[in-house]
């Protein structure tokens, strides 16, 4: 039985969720350093401009482990994300079907702590794309192990990953951009729908 450790992420990229996909069981990290510019609180989308990042901004705690962080309201953030979603997928295929179930994350206080915003985010996307992983959290710092992917699947600098390579599908702004590889779930789930999960 092969176990994958991630880190938490907000809407995480398609390499992650084929991580959930394939592994017998994910143990999800909550007790590292939480580090900065990184997929726990950031996702990337393609818009008519290129790829562009959607920031969750968090209110740094005296503890400093990914567990205490907590969302912040400043700067009217989710409505701004829901609007460059819509401006971004709106004319994508499968848009307006998953509409109503992506939009409760940008309308609605519920979440305090980011480990429980991305958890509920997790759960709503992979009942989307119809997988069901074997899903747990940390209870305390996890040491390096073998399929350890905290810190491969990373934005800025990711590391190697022989286990992922990105297939393309299609992409809304794929005529002027060419296929953007390993962009967030959002953006396999508007452009492929049902078809997402041949993706994994």
């Amino acid at each position: 039985m092969t176990t994958a450790l991630l880190s938490t992420t907000y809407f995480g990229p398609v390499q992650w969720y084929q991580k959930l996909y394939r592994y017998d069981s994910v143990l999800i990290e909550h007790y590292e350093t939480f580090p900065k510019q990184t997929y726990r609180n950031r996702c990337l989308i393609a818009t008519t401009q290129g790829v562009q990042a959607l920031t969750v901004p968090v209110c740094h705690a005296a503890d400093l482990s990914t567990s205490h962080q907590r969302i912040s309201d400043h700067g009217n953030w989710r409505h701004l994300h829901w609007q460059a979603l819509q401006s971004a997928y709106g004319e994508s295929p499968f848009f307006e079907y998953y509409e109503d179930d992506i939009r409760p994350f940008f309308m609605e206080n519920n979440w305090e702590r980011l480990v429980d915003y991305n958890d509920a985010i997790c759960q709503k996307m992979c009942e989307l794309i119809d997988i069901h992983p074997n899903i747990s959290a940390t209870t305390e710092y996890s040491p390096s192990t073998i399929h350890d992917f905290r810190e491969v699947i990373n934005p800025k600098h990711p590391g190697d990953d022989a286990e992922f390579q990105p297939r393309p599908y299609y992409q809304v702004y794929q005529q002027k951009h060419g296929f953007l590889p390993n962009l967030s779930i959002l953006d396999l789930l508007f452009n492929m729908g049902p078809e997402s999960i041949f993706y994994l």
